[in-house]
């Protein structure tokens, strides 16, 4: 393939990528206002965001071609994907410490026995 061809192919596999990762943070953003709890609304707040960014940032690097950009954007992938997962957990449990998960919708609830058992440990301190 000559290196206009390749251009061509690749504007277009940028927009494409702009195109869905758009949709998947516009699908975000209408999940966080229309779930009806905090876990449901964590979800939609983590997973289509993160996944639309790195669409959206694949894009950009297909569309700028060049090596430094390239490894700035790789970089701005991987924090979003090491700090997106934790951010969602500490949101989950601050909300269940503090009431806002309801007992109903957890299928499996292991946190209960676990801060039960921190504050007899707390207690049985000296």
């Amino acid at each position: 393939m000559s290196g206009s061809v390749w251009g061509t192919v690749a504007d277009v596999l940028s927009g494409l990528c702009f195109l869905a990762g758009a949709l998947l943070a516009l699908t975000a953003g209408v999940g966080v206002v229309r779930f009806p709890n905090l876990l449901a609304r964590m979800h939609a707040g983590t997973k289509p965001q993160t996944l639309g960014l790195v669409l959206v940032l694949l894009g950009l690097a297909l569309r700028l071609r060049t090596g430094g950009a390239v490894w700035a954007l790789l970089l701005v992938v991987v924090f979003q994907m090491l700090t997106a997962p934790v951010a969602a957990h500490l949101i989950g449990r601050a909300g269940y410490r503090t009431g806002k998960v309801g007992q109903h919708a957890l299928v499996v609830d292991e946190l209960t026995a676990d801060l039960e058992r921190a504050d007899r440990a707390e207690r049985d301190a000296p």
